[in-house]
């Protein structure tokens, strides 16, 4: 019979942002994370409206996946209804990423490109599906893995909590094994962490769950720290053995000296907003224009490809001109 062993959590607002928009579950067996988005505080009121009604709708935590379906349309309910009243937080949303742990599964709920990865047997799986622009493009072929961490519109996703009445979330359960490791994690550490790290950072704070998120804090902020970074952590267990490694942490790693460029100004004192939500139009727009930009490519390629083929005719042909006026004479 497996458990919960080892949790954690931290959170911390990175290098560039003066305000922490990520919030935070950490009440085993429910964890979950959400990043919030908006102008102004409204991405911090959205993600922490979330989970908000978790902790308070999950007291009595038990139904796997119908019930994790229920406490997302609850919480989207709440920023939902908050962002059409209020219009200081008109149009904010947040992700959502959801875990339950019961009798031996973790059943998921997702929204967004917050991510869970499972951490088995020294290998690391992403086991949510980012609803995001990039992975759409990705899916269809018009995006390479690498074109995509460095798009300029990877932020941009395609599903939100609180941006509609309901919300289309996906859910899953995987069955746990003991030893297993889940990391639900902001994109404030996967945009700025490649994943061999993480794994390895964990892997090598495997018997200490808090030192393995502040190893990532760590690395984020050393790789420049651009958005928030939260993680929570959970481990199954040959049984029930929890026990929480360290209090949550909260800016535990000071950041180091900003460069000039880090410097934010006067303008910075309600940041842009870097993440935005798209509709399946938009998603099919930017598929046809990127569908045209290739077939405009693939024409230039061709005439090129041509010009260089009469140039090598033209060529022959006057050897080959040459050649017989000189067996003329």
């Amino acid at each position: 019979m497996t458990g919960l062993g080892h949790v954690g959590v931290i959170t911390d607002t990175g290098r560039k942002r003066r305000r922490n928009e990520d919030a935070y579950v950490c009440e085993p067996p429910l964890f979950a994370i959400a990043d919030g988005m908006g102008g102004a505080q409204a991405g911090e009121v959205a993600s922490r409206l979330a989970a908000a009604a978790l902790k308070e709708s999950g007291a009595k935590t038990l139904g796997g996946e119908e019930r994790i379906s229920d406490l997302i349309q609850e919480a989207n309910r709440r920023v939902y209804d908050r962002s059409s009243t209020d219009p200081n937080t008109s149009g904010m949303g947040t992700t959502i990423t959801v875990a339950l742990v019961e009798n031996g599964n973790v059943a998921f709920g997702h929204v967004g490109d917050s991510r869970a990865y499972l951490i088995r047997d020294g290998r690391m799986e992403q086991v949510t599906e980012d609803h995001s622009l990039v992975n759409e493009l990705m899916k269809s072929g018009k995006l390479s893995r690498e074109e995509a961490e460095t798009h300029p519109q990877r932020s941009v996703i395609t599903r939100a909590l609180g941006t509609d009445p309901d919300v289309d979330a996906d859910t899953f359960t995987i069955e746990a094994k003991s030893g297993d490791v889940f990391l639900l994690c902001s994109d404030g550490l996967t945009d700025m962490v490649g994943e061999r790290e993480i794994l390895e950072l964990v892997e090598l704070n495997r018997q200490d769950i808090d030192a393995a998120l502040k190893s990532l804090v760590k690395a984020a902020n050393r790789s420049g720290g651009e958005d928030n970074i939260t993680v929570v952590a959970f481990e199954i267990a040959e049984s029930q053995a929890l026990t929480h490694d360290g209090e949550t942490r909260e800016n535990v790693v000071p950041p180091p000296p900003r460069d000039e460029e880090d410097t934010l100004t006067e303008a910075d004192a309600v940041p842009a907003v870097d993440t935005a939500v798209v509709s399946t139009a938009e998603i099919q727009a930017e598929l046809e224009a990127k569908e045209r930009q290739d077939r405009a490519k693939r024409r230039r390629s061709l005439r090129r490809r041509i010009v260089a083929w009469l140039a090598l005719i033209a060529i022959a042909a006057g050897i080959a001109l040459t050649l017989y006026l000189r067996f003329l004479r």
